[in-house]
């Protein structure tokens, strides 16, 4: 761990409030509605139970393995005005209780997920755990600004974790599942990352914008904009959805793409209000969301015998 701020011992009990905040709520609740898509957009059934604990699994491993990120980085985040307020930097946590919580909760999901849904979906599960706590925060994070590109694998097991739980099986579905969101992960963080990149400078955290420049980072947000628009479709292209998702999957990624050209062509100065990026950060959060829900619509409307 790099230290770049002090971290005060916290003075008061811990509230729950500051253990919830651990999980990253905002981030998990992503998590959890791309999980759930990807159970209920799988073919077969699961009994409604089972579902919910399958669901319930993938919400736990992913604020453990947000709570573990947090402990391992509470010292920048100390150091960076968007993070400081956070329990363990504020000085309202213990970082040892926090460690503790986050292993608690990354092992607790895996098992109860192995021992009720089945232990593929659980190995995902712990693959994901590893992937961000680990190979993301640890290694890729401070050392590359591939960081994103590479770590983008840890957002995108859930559909696919979802989709095992009821099948039992990797088909190429769940894999186009996964790799949306890993094309996706690129742009979205990078425009957040063009208004916020004093923050990561401070700590010297090697973000794209930081270590590469904005020109770059604008280029390559574009590059994965335009790359994200077949992906998003294959679903549809191979057959594995019907006309419903694919038409709300090209719309949606050709507007994601139309809000990414501002950003590639320009150059944003000092006191720039930054609005093209805040507005494609803003609708990439909604892209995801109603993207996974047309998947959802097209499987409901396909099991109640409608043309799709």
């Amino acid at each position: 761990m790099t230290t770049a701020a002090p971290i005060n011992n916290p003075a008061l009990p811990t509230d729950w409030r500051d253990f919830y905040a651990l999980t990253k709520p905002r981030v998990m609740s992503l998590v959890i509605f791309t999980g759930l898509c990807g159970l209920l957009a799988a073919p077969g059934s699961i009994n409604p139970v089972i579902g919910f604990t399958a669901i319930l699994c993938i919400a736990l491993g992913a604020g453990g393995a947000a709570t573990l990120n947090q402990w391992w980085e509470a010292d920048l985040d100390a150091g960076m005005k968007r993070t400081a307020a956070r329990p363990i930097p504020a000085g309202r946590m213990n970082p040892t209780d926090a460690r503790d919580f986050g292993i608690a909760l990354s092992v607790g999901s895996v098992l109860v997920m192995g021992l009720a849904v089945g232990w593929l979906a659980a190995t995902i599960l712990l693959v994901s755990i590893i992937y961000y706590a680990v190979i993301y925060t640890i290694w890729l994070k401070p050392r590359t600004p591939q960081n994103i590109v590479i770590g983008g694998g840890a957002g995108a097991f859930p559909p696919m974790i979802g989709w095992v739980a009821v099948t039992g099986d990797i088909t190429l579905m769940p894999v186009l599942l996964f790799a949306i969101i890993f094309m996706w992960t690129p742009p979205h963080f990078w425009a957040l990352a063009l208004f916020i990149k004093s923050d990561y400078a401070k700590v010297g955290i090697p973000m794209m914008p930081v270590v590469r420049g904005q020109a770059s980072t604008r280029k390559q947000i574009l590059a994965y904009s335009v790359l994200l628009v077949p992906v998003a479709g294959a679903p549809w292209f191979i057959g594995g959805t019907g006309a419903i998702y694919g038409i709300i999957a090209i719309a949606l990624s050709l507007a994601f793409l139309a809000l990414s050209v501002p950003v590639a062509t320009r150059i944003s100065e000092d006191g720039d209000s930054m609005k093209p990026e805040k507005r494609l950060f803003a609708f990439s959060i909604v892209y995801l969301f109603a993207l996974f829900a047309a998947l959802v619509v097209d499987r409901v409307a396909a099991y109640q015998g409608f043309p799709t």
